[in-house]
Order: structure tokens, then sequence, then C-alpha cells
């Protein structure tokens, strides 16, 4: 009675782990080999969905990251269309200005033409020429009158085209810096809609590494042998891609994936907090690493990878960058 008991718990404990052999043809060492390798395969199974957990975890942490930087530059971006539409705006106000003042100017030098042309042409008023052809000293007083009004009237055309011209010279200067300024703007957006793209492509690729391991946890948790071995086979597939995240370097001195989330590869004006260039280095951090330009972004790329292979120091540095988290 013992040992039919003894082999009724065993058969039950058998069926609770999923393992369908009927009790009346096994002996009890062969039930007991079967549970011992059922407790085995549940402990290396409980291993995996522990190691699959922190797989979800690291993955949504680096979702989160890359979100929150793909938002940020998104604002730069906005806010840089914004700037581009108020120097456009400037810009289509200081070229209207310009015309007029060219405008103006070249009346004013039609209007000097004709008095130059007329000054020559008739005589020149003299004192001696002016007393002799007197007719009493009313008409002097006329004559005189008459001749300080031709050299005013000169005087002004010839203030006017100098002030015409000195307008015109400012408008242009201004309107030049405008260009620089919206070109600079546009070259801007462009950088960061490239940005865009390389850290949305980035985000994507995490987004399917969380789900690859949600997918996996919940196939393991199922204790299903067919479930179980996916998992192991995602699991090894995930390690192998997260290690390989912090060992690829490509064109870069540190690991690629922590640039893409930087800067999605693109050589990046100052953002809203001043971090610029491919490895967003704050101003303070690239003057105190000897950068030879105010601002990274405006260095050689060269220049710029060799500072950040100084600040990286072999990932001591890692602390440096928020995207670090994309190699933990």
């Amino acid at each position: 009675m013992r040992r039919l008991a003894t082999l009724a718990v065993l058969a039950a404990a058998l069926a609770a782990a999923a393992v369908a052999v009927p009790a009346h043809s096994q002996s009890e060492s062969q039930l007991r080999g079967r549970i011992d390798a059922s407790k085995q395969r549940e402990r290396a199974l409980s291993g995996a969905v522990a190691r699959l957990d922190v797989l979800v975890a690291t993955a949504q942490r680096q979702v989160t990251l890359m979100e929150g930087r793909l938002a940020r530059v998104q604002s730069d971006l906005a806010e840089a269309a914004a700037e581009l539409a108020t120097t456009q705006s400037e810009l289509d106000i200081a070229r209207r200005r310009v015309r007029l003042l060219r405008f103006r100017l070249s009346l004013s030098r039609d209007v000097l033409a004709r008095q130059l042309v007329a000054d020559y042409k008739g005589d020149k008023p003299d004192v001696i020429s002016v007393v002799f052809r007197a007719d009493g000293f009313t008409d002097l007083l006329n004559r005189v009158a008459y001749a300080r009004r031709i050299s005013r009237n000169s005087a002004r055309i010839v203030g006017d085209v100098r002030s015409a011209r000195d307008a015109t010279r400012r408008y242009a200067g201004r309107l030049a810096k405008l260009e620089r300024r919206r070109q600079a703007t546009v070259d801007a957006i462009e950088k960061r809609r490239r940005a865009l793209a390389a850290m949305a492509a980035v985000l994507r690729s995490r987004r399917n590494a969380l789900a690859a391991a949600r997918a996996a946890r919940a196939a393991a948790l199922a204790g299903a042998a067919a479930g179980r071995r996916s998992a192991e086979r995602t699991l090894s597939r995930l390690l192998a891609q997260q290690a390989m995240a912090g060992r690829t370097y490509g064109s870069w001195t540190i690991p690629s994936s922590i640039v893409q989330c930087e800067s999605g590869g693109q050589n990046l004006p100052p953002n809203y907090a001043g971090a610029s260039g491919y490895y967003q280095f704050m101003p303070a951090t690239w003057r105190g690493l000897g950068g030879s330009t105010s601002q990274a972004y405006q260095a050689s790329k060269a220049e710029q990878d060799r500072l950040a292979a100084r600040l990286w120091g072999g990932g001591s540095g890692s602390h440096n960058w928020v995207c670090a988290g994309m190699v933990g």
C-alpha cells in the first residue's frame, strides 16, 4: 500500500510537470528520474526567465531613453523651423526695403546727373558777375538769393544721393546677414531631420528587441518544451546583440549605438542645452578637452573623434553621455 501511495504521488507530480506518460507503465525509478529531469528543466527555465526579465528591463530603459532623445530633437527641429519662419519674414521685409532704397538711389542719381549737366551748360554764377549784372540793389539781392538756392539745391541733391547710397549699403549688409542666417537654419533643420531618421531606426530596433524578449519570456513561462527552446534561442540572440552594441564602433571612437542615440550620426548644431557635434559635446567639456573651436560642431570630424576617444577613456568616461545606457 505504501509503495502504491508513493507511485500515485509521483505520478501526480509528473502530471503537474506536463509529462504525459501513464503512471501504470512506469516504474518507480523511471518516475523519479523523470521528476528529477523535470525539476532540472524548471531550474534552467527559471534561470532563463530571470535573464529574460533583465533583458526586458534593459530594453525598456533603452526604448524610454531613445523616445526621450527623439522628443528632444523633434523639439529642437520645431524651434529651428519657427526660427526659419521668423528669419524668412525678416528677409522678405529687408528685400523690399533694399529694392525701395535702390530705386530711391537711382532716382537721386538721375536728378544729380541732370543738375550737373544743367550746371555745366549754364553760366555758373560768381560774386563778380552777380554784382555787375545786377540792376539795382533789389535785383542784386534777388540774384544772390537765387545763387544760394541753386547751391543749396545742389547740396541737397548730393546729400540725398549720399543718404540713399549709405542706407542701401546698410540694408544690403543686413540682407546678406539674414541670408546667411537663413541658410544656416536650413542646414540645421536638414541635419536634425537626418538625425531623427537615424534615431527612429535605432528606436525601432530597440522596440523589436523588447517585443522579442517579452515574447520569449511568455513562451518560457508557458512551460512547453518548444517554447522553452525558442526562449533559449531568443535569449542567446538578444544577449549577443547587447554585447555587440558595446563593441561596435565603425567610423566612431565610442560605441556606435551611443552616437546614433546622441546625434543620429549627424554633426548637429547646438541644441537647447548647448551640446553639439557628432558626439554632443557640451561647450565646457569641449573647451576642457582642448577643442580648437568655440563649439564642437565647428570642428572637423577627425578632431571630434580624437577628443571623444579621450573623453570615453576606454569606457571609464561613459557617464559623460546620457545615451551610454544603450550599451548597458
